[in-house]
């Protein structure tokens, strides 16, 4: 059997590149082309040195752990102790799941040495072997988002205590940057049609009424003042609550006021907003007064000042409006 250096080279220079892409990737690093080529590069030329080295089996295993680390090292750009020994790991993490997927895959199809003790990489087509990893590369990236984004939201999300008359509920709450919703001056949270029944029972009596805008439009809601709020370690009197469409792994979607200063992870939240909604701003939920032109939608939470500087609303149930 001829075995072409090149090849060999070209091969396992294209598998590390992908393999060293992933774990940077995955350890939250800045990626360089430059550094990811070097690191390439040095993995193809150990793949043709190593097995040209006379090594006995108890020295081959630490010379391919040095050399795998040297790899991961040099493809991270810049970080900390912590950066490289999180890239390392996943490095050696991912070639053991690739490498044992392609020996599944070589069993599968048949790609065996010919006396069945093993598989030879050089037998296997390389249309498989890089469709393979490119499936594996897609599954990983796919894998990370998501878990990155489950972790976003659960760093989001608080456990609050809502107290209204008899009846008290522990709620999952989120804290959403784009909640910036005001009525008489004072924050507002958003609750489902379900919560409302849940905590105030089924016939609520609002205390006024908000008109909302979203990315969806603007509505009139209701607003209903509870006796009581914990969340954090903090309690709130009489707070108000509004009704909206909110997530299946929360029940109430903070305001700002309520977590500021003791949370820094809304730039996430606000991220994961945009990705929501699909669109490249960030549009806030948003008080306007009745008859705001639509444009007053989305202005970062601050309430409309009427042009001729007057106030409304100040006991009628309707939110009151500040200069800007």
């Amino acid at each position: 059997m001829i075995v072409y250096v090149e090849a060999v080279f070209a091969e396992n220079s294209l598998l590390d590149g992908l393999l060293l892409y992933l774990s940077v990737k995955c350890a939250r690093g800045k990626v360089s082309l430059r550094n990811l080529l070097v690191a390439a590069s040095l993995g193809g030329i150990q793949a043709v040195i190593f097995p040209l080295l006379d090594l006995p089996v108890w020295a081959a295993y630490p010379v391919k752990f040095l050399g795998g680390t040297l790899l991961a090292v040099v493809a991270v750009r810049k970080g900390n102790i912590r950066q490289y020994l999180i890239t390392v790991a996943v490095f050696f993490l991912l070639t053991f799941a690739l490498g044992g997927l392609l020996t599944a895959v070589y069993s599968f199809f048949g790609i065996e040495t010919a006396d069945g003790t093993g598989f030879y990489v050089e037998r296997a087509p390389v249309a498989l072997v890089f469709s393979v990893a490119m499936i594996f590369l897609i599954a990983v990236l796919k894998g990370t988002q998501a878990l990155y984004r489950h972790r976003r939201i659960e760093q989001n999300i608080f456990v609050c205590v809502l107290e209204h008359g008899e009846k008290k509920v522990v709620w999952r709450g989120f804290a959403d940057s784009g909640n910036c919703l005001q009525f008489r001056g004072r924050p507002v949270g958003v609750i489902s049609a379900t919560g409302a029944f849940a905590l105030f029972g089924a016939h609520p009596k609002a205390v006024g009424r908000i008109r909302v805008g979203t990315v969806n439009g603007g509505t009139e809601r209701p607003v209903f003042s509870c006796e009581r709020l914990r969340v954090d370690g903090r309690i709130y009197s009489g707070v108000y609550l509004t009704i909206g469409d909110v997530g299946t792994r929360y029940q109430l979607l903070l305001h700002t006021a309520w977590t500021e200063g003791k949370y820094d992870h809304t730039r996430g939240a606000q991220t994961m907003a945009k990705q929501r909604a699909g669109r490249r701003e960030r549009y806030p939920l948003a008080l306007r007064e009745r008859g705001a032109p639509s444009s007053a939608i989305g202005g970062g939470g601050r309430r409309i000042a009427h042009e001729d500087g007057t106030r409304r609303g100040g006991g009628d149930g309707q939110g009151e409006a500040d200069r800007t």
